[in-house]
């Protein structure tokens, strides 16, 4: 044998031995679907393989269930009026002669902008002297400073008004207009009107969340529950926190999809045919739709429910979705996503014939390129 056939020989083997190592490591962008199959604890693997029907999607639907404690819901309202210790005051004093008491020359009028009521419910104005402020309205508090200044100045006048403090306030964070600490006013007694001096939510309504914190309790709730059902609109108190959030929950988009990502919800309740939606749906010409696969940890209930038996702890399943079935859209239009599942696409069958042969014909006309490089050719 002449020794170019030799070399065309050895650079045949080297490519043979090159496309073997191709076929088997072939780039794909995760398990295919037998390989899921495999997992399964009947092929002795660590998953339970559930295949969707409209009983699966039934069974398995959630939606997060929130909402206040009993003792939010049925708190009454407070007064809205009474001072209380802790309460800032706003205090603006008119006097009817040029050279008052308290008004300083040319004007007639004296702002105390901050007079704090003390931890025993009074409060100090001068030529008043020391008085006692909770307890009281802001009407009977101005009623009792007009009585103290009368024998003092003539026809003294007086406004009293409660300002944020220590007293019946509440916090308002998060995504609102204007976070900030608010008193408890006669508008402002109950939640939404408390979110609405707050400038309102800056979320969009559908994905708010309303956390309330009292005492140690919290509870939240949707905005659009809010919205709808006035018996979520509770009474507010003195000390409260509420706190407007964004929906946190997320899904894994993983496979040939048009993208690969942690996604947000972008509403309370998302279906399998929503979430391929969100992330541009199945990858066309790579997709299979036979193997949209979401994986789950599921709760024991669940499984007793579907399977008739009973697990000590939370199991590990991948619920099998076959969009090309009669029922199939259905099913994944019924089937809800769960915060922390991960919806995974397996490649098409044929597409790994299609990256194999793409390696042959590279092969090949590597081949072609040494045999004529050796021949001179």
């Amino acid at each position: 044998m002449g020794s170019s056939s030799k070399l065309r020989l050895g650079a045949i083997a080297v490519l043979a031995l090159v496309l073997g190592v191709s076929a088997c490591g072939l780039p794909r962008p995760g398990p295919n679907k037998r390989e899921i199959m495999q997992s399964a604890a009947d092929a002795k693997g660590d998953s339970i393989v559930i295949n969707v029907n409209a009983h699966v999607a039934k069974v398995t639907s959630e939606i997060p269930s929130l909402g206040f404690p009993a003792s939010f819901e049925s708190a009454g309202m407070v007064g809205s009026d009474d001072i209380r210790p802790g309460d800032t005051l706003a205090l603006t004093i008119w006097e009817n002669v040029d050279d008052g008491l308290l008004t300083q020359t040319g004007t007639n009028a004296t702002a105390l902008t901050q007079v704090q009521v003390d931890g025993q419910g009074y409060i100090f104005v001068p030529y008043a002297g020391r008085l006692k402020a909770a307890g009281n309205t802001p009407e009977g508090l101005r009623n009792i400073i007009t009585a103290k200044l009368a024998p003092q100045t003539p026809d003294p006048q007086v406004s009293v008004a409660r300002v944020a403090g220590d007293g019946a306030t509440v916090s308002v964070l998060g995504g609102v207009g204007a976070p900030g600490v608010y008193p408890i006013d006669r508008p402002t007694r109950k939640l939404s009107a408390m979110i609405s001096k707050a400038g309102g939510a800056t979320i969009p309504t559908e994905i708010a969340q309303i956390k309330v914190t009292r005492g140690g309790k919290s509870g939240k709730i949707w905005l659009t529950d809010l919205y709808a059902n006035p018996g979520k609109d509770i009474a507010l108190r003195g000390g409260d926190v509420v706190l407007v959030e964004q929906d946190t929950r997320a899904f894994t988009a993983m496979g040939a999809m048009g993208h690969q990502n942690r996604v947000n919800f972008e509403t309370q309740s998302l279906s399998a045919v929503e979430a391929l939606a969100q992330v541009g749906g199945l990858q066309t010409g790579f997709a299979d739709p036979k193997g949209v696969f979401v994986l789950r940890n599921e709760r024991p209930e669940v499984i007793r429910t579907l399977l008739g038996r009973s697990v000590p702890e939370d199991q590990r399943v991948v619920y099998v979705l076959d969009l090309t079935a009669p029922s199939g859209i259905f099913n994944a239009r019924d089937f809800i996503i769960r915060d922390g599942d991960t919806v995974y696409v397996t490649e098409a069958p044929y597409v790994q014939w299609q990256k194999t042969l793409s390696v042959l014909t590279g092969a090949a006309n590597s081949a072609t390129a040494v045999d004529r490089a050796t021949t001179g050719n």
